[in-house]
């Protein structure tokens, strides 16, 4: 499964980006698909994931309310929302991948089998 990330770019504090995920296999509708970011000096961390074969949904406490993950399963792509930008959102945001999650997991980067090349976000305040 290849995966295409975009939509990132400068951002003033208090403004919005849109991310975009496309998934290249057909068999995505299955799959877990989640956004990650990382900070320069810092670890990876868990923003968002979405079940693409229903409605769940997760998020990381530091973004819930400001982000909304969503998804358009015709187009296997993923997307989130990205509202009320803070500085401390400057990260490069990384979509991931991967048909055999549980919910527990979906948080752990390391259990995505599936990576895209990510997309810089910086927000200047």
């Amino acid at each position: 499964v290849q995966l295409q990330a975009f939509g990132g770019g400068p951002v003033q504090a208090g403004g919005s980006l849109r991310l975009s995920c496309a998934a290249s296999d057909r068999t995505a509708w299955r799959m877990v698909m989640g956004w990650f970011r990382q900070a320069p000096g810092k670890e990876r961390e868990f923003v968002a994931a979405i079940q693409l074969s229903d409605r769940a949904t997760s998020y990381a406490d530091s973004v819930k309310g400001r982000f909304t993950i969503s998804k358009d399963t015709t187009k296997n792509t993923v997307y989130l929302q990205m509202n009320s930008l803070t500085p401390e959102d400057t990260a490069r945001y990384y979509c991931a991948a991967d048909g055999h999650l549980i919910r527990s997991s979906w948080a752990q980067s390391a259990q995505y089998d599936y990576w895209g090349q990510g997309t810089q976000v910086t927000v200047s305040s």
